[in-house]
């Protein structure tokens, strides 16, 4: 795959990155090295080899729920709070 100067100029716009002049040409030449060593992939066999989806052998370790007794009731724990409504910790907006 050939990477033009047009294809950088394309990426930095969706990287919202700015490239000054000469590092156009050094940034061509080191994307085009690194697809060339990834394209090397391209040359292994790879017709009986599984596909490999989780190299772990790891399931999910479920538990059942339990409710268990507390040390603080709800109303000692809303008076540690600076601020509360309907019952319920109110805390600062984030977004």
């Amino acid at each position: 795959m050939e990477i033009k100067r047009e294809d950088i100029i394309h990426l930095a716009g969706l990287s919202n990155i700015s490239l000054e002049e000469g590092e156009i040409e050094g940034l061509t030449k080191d994307l085009q090295s690194i697809i060339r060593y990834i394209s090397q992939l391209d040359e292994l066999n790879t017709d009986d080899v599984e596909p490999t989806y989780q190299v772990f052998e790891m399931e999910n370790v479920w538990r059942e729920d339990e409710v268990l007794p507390q040390d603080a009731s709800r109303e000692e724990l809303l008076a540690l709070t600076k601020e509360e409504k309907d019952n319920q910790i109110k805390v600062p907006k984030v977004l």
